[in-house]
């Protein structure tokens, strides 16, 4: 039972991640905040116009998004293949079977790979944030990229005309005779479209409407909670009075 349970897990891509991290290096911490509305509306753009194009986020629907501020009208404008309705959940464009030709494996669906990519590193987020800015050229990989937080992705770089070409800079160091490759920093190959500064900033935007997806009603769920608390305490200032004015006269 375990071995088929790791199998269907490996099979959804909820494993790959914390295999990837063993490899890697470590993760940075993603500037998440799911109340800020903005951040989400550009996070969104950003998820159907780079990820949704292989990635489906079938349980999630196009309405949904009205909960981070967009209108009906704004998501069939901006957001909506033409075959698409508002209602319709969120569907990768590709075919899974030439993604699996393409890729070794069709993509995994994203609703929830905030929540299921957390590990020691760190949160699904600061993995994710970590993942989207390492990567770089390698001409050895069928896809032309390879990735610092995940060695031998089969993924290629969908940011990459926004980022540009970035090469790592490794230090050789040698320890107890054994030779390690140390990361150093970037060397910036060609230029995107983005600075690295505003980059990073749409990374950390695509990341926290990522965060957002997993679960859309977190930011309702903490209010909810707040004045929940706040009622019990002053319940518990009430009853306390009562109960002390009830024994007041008793010996």
């Amino acid at each position: 039972m375990k071995k088929i349970i790791f199998a269907l897990l490996t099979a959804v891509g909820l494993v790959a991640g914390a295999h990837a991290s063993e490899g890697g290096i470590a993760w940075d911490k993603a500037p998440v905040n799911t109340s800020d509305t903005a951040s989400l509306q550009n996070g969104a753009k950003l998820f159907v116009n780079y990820c949704l194009n292989c990635h489906s986020a079938a349980f999630m629907r196009f309405n949904r998004l009205k909960d981070i501020g967009l209108t009906d009208e704004q998501i069939k404008d901006n957001l909506l293949f033409t075959t698409d309705k508002v209602g319709d959940t969120m569907k990768a464009a590709i075919d899974p079977l030439q993604a699996k030709a393409w890729f070794g494996a069709n993509p995994p669906d994203l609703t929830v790979i905030a929540r299921s990519r957390a590990g020691s590193g760190g949160t699904g987020a600061d993995y994710l944030y970590t993942f989207l800015r390492t990567f770089y050229r390698d001409d050895t990989k069928a896809t032309g990229w390879n990735n610092l937080a995940f060695p031998s992705v089969g993924m290629p770089h969908a940011l990459w005309q926004l980022q540009g070409d970035r090469r790592p800079v490794f230090e050789e160091r040698t320890a107890h005779g054994v030779a390690e490759h140390i990361f150093k920093g970037w060397e910036q190959v060609s230029n995107g479209t983005m600075t690295p500064l505003q980059y990073d900033q749409a990374v950390g935007d695509l990341v926290n409407y990522l965060q957002w997806m997993g679960e859309p009603a977190q930011n309702t769920r903490v209010r909810v909670g707040v004045w929940v608390l706040a009622f019990l305490g002053l319940f518990t200032l009430i009853a306390w009075r009562l109960n002390a004015a009830f024994w007041k006269d008793v010996k």
